[in-house]
């Protein structure tokens, strides 16, 4: 029998560096994106480029970074060393070459494997960087990693450090487009983890002297806390603790050498072992770990001699050591909590009352619970998950290595038609649709037990594995798929209050999206043109002029089936769900899903001309 594929030494291609990146830029960034998740391609190469930054000012160089964000152009400006000019080039373009290599000059720096800036290069239409060392100067340009425009070092009066600007490849990130949020919280994570580091972000100065402390009161509200935020600090670690009042779930930010890793790793293991010890040791008892860790909300760094991470984009650790003569990374965590935390409870009493009395409320209601639970596990069991509720996708269904997870995405809808519309058009790889049957209940201030007694609520919560923690989600992101009417917004709503009111840290963490879709389809015989508002209809109609045909759109299920993969594809359009940290979970949704008040009487009064030019487009 003929093979139809012949395999030959034609078939065998070496890349050049540029070349290998372009083509699996998952590689080195993670997934690609449009900007509309914090893990999208587009700030993992802004990261890269920190990093550098950063390590210059952890080995005690420069202490102000400029980050300068216009449209889809960045500019990073740092006062460090400066990379050695006669290796400028190299630096940014030629594999396995770098200053981190040799310990000597980069002591527990983020990037040790010489690949981010070229990933940056590679990735990038344009790519610009300028050193300024000793008086001198060099500069070289490139586009999509070509070398272009390049300027050996001559004499300079400008002041050292190095400056990189890029413009990210619109070919590679489709759409994109930066947001200010995700930027400004990365950069505040940064100057969190060095105090005494200035960051310059358009303008606007974001600064710490207090460190972890520091990031656990911008992510809660005072009145939200137990109790003070204890804040501990020793040689290579700093670790931040409190625990929330009306939170169900833990919260943990952890942080190796700088690096946010928010897919945690062996410090966050160790951290969350190490916290039930020392409190079991403590109170003289042998607590249950959940018990212990409900409500919690933390932070933890540390600082590692070559830090091992499972992928380039460095969000989870892999090092089980600390390096340098240290004990390994769970003894030294665990060690240091036995002493520190220990010795704060001893010498604040009433904190650590506090804490007993949060466990064992917790431990009732985990009794109270308990029966419950079983119950709703068996319903789920009844229900089929799999086939009636959840459409899964292959990443889950063990057909495909979940090292994708970071793509994957639960759509959330209403109605038969609507969910198969997305189900048909899906790419069953990575996308899965998980189906409400008509609106879900107004959860607003009710206790966990409706999570298990509710079918959709224990269903959904099923799906995605965040029963105790979202440590083990199984979709990176939740995306809200329901019609533009007034009924879509008010299960929107709902669904919302939902993640709010029993696991908020889906939303502080970046995890919950609202889907766009468009409005209003016009075309003619030439080309189609999908809108998304009055405004966007009224250009198309003039672009088109002759005879074009308009379209409505009232619901999700109007839209076919093929359409569905352009608006769910790589052409997706996402909102994400952000919290204002200037008012607390517990006000915003007194706010907008308790009683009527006069505050919300006169919100409404004050913002019903844009409520009506809404409605009036549907």
């Amino acid at each position: 029998m003929a093979v139809k594929n012949q395999y030959t030494e034609e078939n065998i291609r070496s890349l050049d560096w540029k070349e290998h990146i372009r083509m699996r830029p998952g590689m080195y960034i993670g997934k690609l994106g449009d900007g509309s998740s914090p893990d999208d391609g587009i700030y993992i190469l802004l990261k890269e480029v920190l990093d550098n930054s950063i390590d210059e000012f952890v080995m005690g160089a420069g202490k102000t970074i400029e980050v300068s964000v216009q449209l889809s152009k960045v500019i990073v400006r740092d006062y460090g060393r400066g990379i050695p000019l006669g290796k400028l080039i190299d630096v940014v373009s030629k594999m396995n070459t770098g200053g981190k290599y040799d310990t000597r000059a980069f002591k527990k720096a983020v990037g040790l494997n010489g690949v981010g800036t070229k990933a940056v290069n590679a990735l990038s239409d344009y790519f610009k960087v300028e050193s300024n060392r000793d008086g001198k100067s060099a500069t070289a340009e490139f586009n999509q990693g070509e070398l272009g425009n390049h300027q050996d070092a001559e004499p300079s009066s400008r002041r050292r450090g190095t400056k990189v600007s890029f413009i990210p490849d619109e070919s590679i990130f489709k759409n994109f487009n930066y947001r200010n949020e995700y930027i400004s919280k990365m950069l505040k994570n940064y100057v969190y983890l060095n105090p005494g580091l200035t960051i310059i972000f358009n303008g606007e100065k974001y600064y710490s002297e207090n460190g972890l402390k520091d990031l656990l009161t911008e992510i809660t509200n005072d009145s939200e806390l137990l109790y003070p935020i204890i804040h501990l600090k020793g040689n290579d670690i700093e670790v931040a603790i409190t625990h929330s009042k009306s939170q169900y779930t833990e919260e943990y930010h952890a942080f190796v050498n700088g690096q946010n890793t928010t897919q945690g790793g062996s410090h966050l293991s160790a951290f969350r072992e190490a916290l039930v010890k020392t409190i079991r040791e403590f109170f003289g008892k042998n607590y249950e770990s959940s018990d212990i860790r409900k409500s919690v909300v933390s932070a933890i760094s540390i600082k590692v001699m070559e830090p091992v991470f499972e992928s380039q984009t460095k969000t989870k650790l892999g090092s089980s050591e600390m390096g340098g003569g240290l004990p390994s990374v769970r003894v030294y965590i665990n060690d240091f909590l036995k002493k520190e935390l220990d010795n704060y409870l001893h010498k604040n009493a009433e904190i650590a009352e506090q804490i007993h009395r949060k466990i064992l409320q917790a431990e009732k209601e985990r009794k109270e619970l308990s029966g419950i639970r079983k119950i709703a596990r068996d319903r789920a069991k009844k229900a089929n998950l799999h086939n009636k509720k959840l459409r899964d996708c292959r990443v889950h269904l063990g057909d495909l290595k979940n090292d994708k997870r970071l793509n994957t995405t639960l759509f959330i809808t209403e109605g038969d038609s609507a969910s198969g519309s997305i189900t048909k058009s899906r790419d069953v790889n990575t996308q899965a649709v998980f189906s409400l049957r008509g609106k879900p209940l107004n959860s607003y201030g009710m206790s966990k037990k409706i999570v298990y007694e509710n079918e959709e609520f224990n269903l959904l919560q099923a799906a995605l594995n965040i029963e105790d923690s979202i440590e083990e989600l199984r979709y990176n992101n939740i995306v809200i798929a329901t019609d533009a009417d007034v009924d879509g917004m008010h299960i929107r709503l709902l669904l919302i209050t939902f993640f709010l009111q029993f696991f908020p840290d889906l939303i502080k963490t970046g995890h919950l999206y609202i889907l766009q879709t468009p409005l209003f389809r016009v075309r003619n015989n030439k080309e189609t043109i999908y809108c998304y508002s009055e405004d966007e209809k009224r250009k198309a109609i003039d672009k088109l002029k002759t005879n074009p045909e308009i379209t409505r759109f009232k619901g999700l299920g109007e839209i076919s089936p093929d359409e569905f993969k352009f608006f769910i594809g790589d052409n997706i359009k996402l909102d994400p769900v952000m919290l204002d940290n200037d008012m607390s979970i517990d006000e915003l949704l007194r706010f907008y899903m308790g009683k009527n008040t006069p505050d919300r009487q006169s919100f409404i009064i004050d913002n019903l001309k844009v409520e009506m030019d809404i409605v009036d487009s549907y």
